[in-house]
């Protein structure tokens, strides 16, 4: 019997699955440049290369917005805009989390409250924000306000979603310690729940971000004098195709900026 074991044992090791292949260091760099490359390269040929000359395509082409970007760089204005952007992200975003960070405990937390707001939640999710813009324009004028509602209408969903099922995934026995200590309510949380749900909180951070910075845009067409939104409504009715591409680049730049410091939060973080 012992030797059957040992044979087992032996042949253990060749029956495990093999690990996905990944990559990682330099050449997970390489690829990621080469994926650039590629779409630099389908851009070049859809405006300059296969575009009849004097299209509306060749407007867009590479060079000229490359040029563009790197005019706009160096206007003293770029930073107000920039930083107007930032602001009614941040601030969305807080807006989010004040809202979305206590409702998910609580859904997270009460099956009777999640099974009486599932439904709602659920239909209220699936209403693109935007759909929201005359209603809010109309409720809050024109301005940051009706900005900020729907940044917000946009923030809490993921914030929420993601905090409920951090709530749900506790180890029961962590909870079970807290009552056998004799902690109040608002100890288990601070203590407990809180760093329990940091990991899945910050990943509906992480998704909010995303889905700010595509709201962001549109809702910064309502008739505000500042922000990347007002930028490409004044490229557009100045003509300024290279520009307004330009500024398209620039807002994937910094899409993706925020998007990696998301990441790293929740790197360090553990998750």
């Amino acid at each position: 019997m012992s030797e059957q074991l040992a044979v087992r044992d032996s042949l253990r090791p060749s029956l495990r699955p093999s690990r996905p292949w990944t990559v990682r260091g330099p050449g997970r760099l390489v690829l990621g440049l080469a994926g650039i490359t590629v779409i630099l390269a389908a851009w070049w040929a859809g405006t300059d290369l296969l575009a009849p000359e004097g299209s509306m395509a060749r407007r867009f082409a590479p060079g000229r917005s490359l040029a563009s970007l790197a005019k706009l760089l160096t206007q003293p204005d770029l930073a107000l805009h920039v930083a107007a952007s930032l602001r009614r992200v941040l601030a969305g975003l807080g807006l989010g989390l004040l809202v979305g960070v206590p409702l998910g405990i609580a859904v997270g937390s009460l099956r009777v409250l999640e099974a009486a707001t599932s439904p709602a939640f659920q239909f209220l999710r699936m209403i693109s924000p935007l759909s929201w813009m005359p209603l809010a324009v109309m409720v809050f004028g024109v301005g940051d306000q009706p900005i900020l509602f729907l940044l917000a209408f946009a923030a809490v969903w993921p914030i929420m979603l993601n905090t409920a099922a951090g709530v749900r995934a506790l180890d029961p026995r962590w909870l079970q310690l807290s009552r056998s200590l004799a902690a109040t309510r608002w100890e288990t949380l601070w203590h407990v729940v809180l760093p329990g749900i940091l990991g899945p909180m910050l990943t509906g951070v992480r998704l909010a971000i995303g889905i700010l910075w595509i709201v962001l845009v549109p809702c910064e067409m309502l008739g505000v004098s500042a922000g990347l939104g007002y930028m490409i409504l004044d490229a557009r009715d100045r003509l300024a195709y290279s520009e307004l591409m330009a500024v398209v680049l620039l807002i994937g730049l910094l899409g993706f900026l925020l998007d990696a410091a998301a990441q790293v939060l929740h790197r360090l973080r553990g998750g």
